[in-house]
């Protein structure tokens, strides 16, 4: 195991609620191609404070996960294609002082409906306003979907959002049912106070063909366990986590890792849990 020392580059996250998941990855790949990098997860206090440390301390890469994947736009100097097109930002690259933001999310969901045959004719139901939630409806508006509606309580943000993409809007799930259901909010997430519970009821997940839950922690998530219990397709949010945690270290260390060394990685992330 690599030791500690002076001349490492760090790598960060900045999260509400830091999991093991990008730590565990990141620091597992360092080692097996021998770089001389770090990883590692903060909860910030001040995330204005949090990016002049990022910039100040030459931090090379920093992970955006909620609540902050679109406060932390004004904060940096460069907007990538990715990040500008859906204004959410999960991922920082520092290049010398300059920092400019990115969107790995997008990428994973996109891979994930193609990967799994995600039909373009099904109705969907998609639970969430935030950024997350953009890049997942952008994905999804990008795969040829239309009769998608966005489930949230906050009627400005998931009417922008279904504006944004001629898509209709929901105040709550309610005996609303499709095709897919897609949970792009915090219910389920571990730690969390909702963590018991299931962002869609018991009939909707009956009547859907697959399930989505975008939450990475657990990776079996309420929503999951029980729509595995009735037998549908599902797809985790430790999909989502490898895929974006992939992209983001190619960002940051210009390498592309092997696909058993990815998969290595993955092994590894889960294994934390």
């Amino acid at each position: 195991m690599t030791m500690l020392n002076k001349d490492m580059t760090l790598c960060i996250s900045l999260s509400g609620r830091p999991s093991n998941n990008g730590t565990r990855f990141h620091n597992h790949l360092y080692e097996a191609l021998g770089l001389n990098w770090i990883y590692k997860a903060f909860a910030p206090t001040d995330l204005e404070q949090a990016i002049v440390g990022v910039r100040g301390l030459g931090i090379r890469g920093c992970a955006i996960s909620m609540p902050y994947k679109e406060a932390v736009i004004a904060l940096v100097d460069h907007m990538a294609p990715s990040a500008s097109a859906i204004e959410s930002v999960n991922t920082i690259v520092n290049d010398d002082g300059v920092l400019t933001a990115y969107n790995t999310d997008y990428s994973a969901i996109a891979q994930l409906i193609a990967r799994n045959g995600l039909d373009p004719a099904s109705s969907v139901l998609l639970r969430g306003s935030g950024g997350m939630a953009k890049a997942t409806a952008a994905a999804f508006r990008d795969a040829g979907f239309h009769d998608v509606t966005i489930v949230a309580r906050n009627e400005t943000a998931g009417r922008g959002l279904a504006d944004l993409y001629g898509f209709a809007w929901a105040p709550e799930p309610g005996d609303l049912t499709a095709d897919i259901l897609v949970n792009v909010t915090p219910i389920g997430m571990a730690g969390g106070p909702d963590a018991e519970a299931r962002a869609f009821s018991d009939d909707a997940v009956a009547s859907a063909s697959v399930v989505f839950d975008v939450v990475a922690l657990p990776a079996e998530t309420p929503l999951i366990a029980y729509a595995r219990a009735l037998g549908k397709a599902v797809i985790t949010g430790a999909e989502v986590a490898t895929l974006q945690a992939l992209e983001q270290f190619v960002l940051y260390t210009g390498i592309r890792p092997s696909a058993e060394q990815v998969q290595s990685a993955e092994r590894f992330m889960r294994a934390g849990h």
